[in-house]
């Protein structure tokens, strides 16, 4: 068979629901993959209906989800809208026949997580969490490295980010407890996805240890804890948004080994940030290992890039069953902060 008789990929018509500035990255690494195009979106007032217009002109725009869900010849649905309708929004997608990408968090709570797993299986269409730094030209080839046994078994990891306070997101809803969770489940989340993944050799962790601020504040602009392994690894994390720009440091230590890596930016959305990341083998003197450009703008495409072929393929980048670890983690976490004690993992 030549190459031009070679199957050419099925393509993926695409639905976003919602169109805020992340919405507009996703139209925008949807562009970048050949194949796929952005068919449809959600807007929910008229400063989104009017961007969407702008930059889409093509696309149908509908005010309703349920009218979204019904438009014909669908393939996936990108859920995009605050934490609190991640759950609901991709269990009705699913519903409707479609694959879902779902911004993290997967849910609120772990029924909520549960009832989209259950509802994919039910349906036997597909979700990929949108958890894009495991695809990171930088925080992937972590895990390439840990994987290799560069760094031997794994001992400690310190990951913290530094930034400016969040953005307020549509009518407030990031600094709503009801609606964002919290700022754990918003941001640190990723950061605790990470570190389960880089330790996995280890299994999951068995306690984990909270602090942040005033225990009676719905939400916190500083929060850190200590994750402990069953083999006596640590991993501590530190999260503050009373900082400036965005910048993100991680470091691990192991049996044989270290490294040690960061990214810096006026902003996480940068195009130009600036990163590196030094290697110890051993007792060899460290090195540093080259990073093609790195920054959640090229991971987010690249991560689209897979979850559609991997929902061509009857598989998922990151099924809900993953995902709901870090979630699980986060919300044990936030409890050992409100209770003032350690807690252990199931």
């Amino acid at each position: 068979m030549s190459a031009t008789d070679a199957p050419q990929p099925k393509p993926t018509r695409v639905a976003l629901a919602g169109f805020g500035a992340w919405g507009l990255m996703h139209a925008q690494a949807v562009a970048a993959i050949e194949g796929a195009e952005v068919v449809a979106i959600l807007v929910r007032s008229e400063a989104s209906r009017a961007a969407a217009a702008q930059a889409l002109p093509g696309a149908r725009l509908v005010d309703d989800y349920r009218q979204l869900l019904a438009i014909d010849g669908l393939d996936v649905v990108h859920v995009l809208l605050p934490n609190h309708l991640h759950a609901e929004s991709a269990v009705a997608a699913l519903e409707a026949g479609r694959h879902v990408v779902l911004e993290k968090p997967l849910g609120l709570n772990l029924a909520q997580c549960d009832a989209v797993a259950e509802a994919s299986r039910r349906t036997g269409r597909l979700v990929a969490v949108n958890h894009e730094l495991r695809v990171s030209r930088q925080w992937g080839l972590v895990q390439q490295r840990v994987a290799a046994g560069d760094v031997g078994t794994v001992r400690h990891q310190h990951l913290s980010l530094f930034r400016k306070a969040f953005r307020t997101g549509a009518g407030g809803w990031r600094y709503d407890r009801e609606r964002v969770g919290s700022w754990v489940l918003e941001e640190l989340v990723h950061f605790i996805d990470l570190v389960l993944w880089y330790g996995e050799g280890g299994g999951m962790p068995v306690s984990v240890t909270a602090f942040g601020g005033k225990r009676d504040e719905p939400l916190s602009d500083h929060f850190s804890m200590v994750l402990e392994w069953p083999d006596g690894a640590t991993a501590v994390l530190n999260q503050c948004l009373g900082g400036f720009e965005h910048h993100t440091v991680l470091e691990i230590a192991g049996s044989d080994g270290a490294l040690r890596t960061w990214w810096s930016g006026t902003m996480d959305r940068t195009t130009t940030p600036s990163f590196d990341m030094r290697l110890r083998r051993g007792t060899q003197a460290p090195q540093s290992l080259a990073i093609p450009l790195s920054g959640e703008v090229f991971e987010l495409e690249e991560n689209l890039r897979q979850a559609y072929a991997g929902f061509a393929q009857g598989r998922s980048v990151m099924p809900p069953e993953v995902a709901r670890r870090s979630v699980a983690v986060a919300l044990a976490a936030e409890r050992s902060w409100v209770e003032g004690r350690t807690l252990r993992l199931d």
